[in-house]
C-alpha cells in the first residue's frame, strides 16, 4: 500500500550587498524597503525550502537537480514559478500535497504582519494546498543572527493519489 510521505527542505541565501537594487522576495511576496537576497533566481528562501521539502517527499530529488544554477533559463525565476513547477512534478509523480510548513530564520523582515498574505500566496502557487509559515530569530547567533542572510526550513506531506478516499 502506498502511504503518505514526508520530506524536509532547507534553503539559505545571503543578503545582497548594501545599496544593491535587488528586491527582497519572500513567501512569494515582494517586501518593499527590505534588503534583497542574492541568488540565481529571486532568492525566495521560503519558496525554495518548500520546493526542496516537496521534492524530497515525492522522491524527486532536490532544488539543485531541478532548478540548478547551470540552467540559464532559471536566472531570475520567481518562487511562485518554482512552486508551480514543483506542484506539476509532484502531481505527475502520483501525489497530492497534504500540507507544507515553512520556518523562516532571520532578524528581518518581521513576518507576523504579512504571515497570512504569505501563506495565501504560497498556497495559491501550490494549487490551494495548505501552507503555514512561522519565523524565528537566533538571538544574535550565526549568520542569520548577525543579519548576513536568511534561512528557510520546510516540511511537506504528500499523499499518493491512489491513497485518497473515493
Amino acid at each position: 500500500m502506498n502511504l503518505p510521505r514526508t520530506g524536509i527542505g532547507v534553503d539559505v541565501h545571503a543578503y545582497a550587498p548594501e545599496g544593491s537594487d535587488r528586491v527582497l522576495m519572500l513567501g512569494c511576496l515582494e517586501w518593499p524597503g527590505e534588503r534583497g537576497i542574492e541568488g540565481h533566481s529571486d532568492g525566495d528562501v521560503a519558496a525554495h525550502a518548500a520546493c526542496n521539502a516537496l521534492l524530497s517527499a515525492a522522491g524527486l530529488g532536490d532544488l539543485g537537480s531541478v532548478f540548478g544554477t547551470d540552467r540559464p533559463e532559471m536566472a531570475g525565476a520567481s518562487g511562485t514559478q518554482m512552486l508551480q513547477h514543483v506542484l506539476g512534478m509532484v502531481d505527475e509523480a502520483g501525489f497530492l500535497i497534504g500540507n507544507v510548513a515553512v520556518q523562516l530564520v532571520g532578524k528581518r523582515p518581521r513576518i507576523g504582519p504579512r504571515r497570512e498574505e504569505m501563506q495565501a500566496a504560497m498556497s495559491l502557487a501550490l494549487g490551494g494546498a495548505a501552507v503555514s509559515v512561522s519565523a524565528a530569530t537566533t538571538d544574535g547567533l550565526g549568520f542569520t543572527g548577525r543579519g548576513e542572510g536568511l534561512a528557510g526550513i520546510a516540511t511537506a506531506l504528500v499523499v499518493p493519489h491512489d491513497h485518497l478516499p473515493t
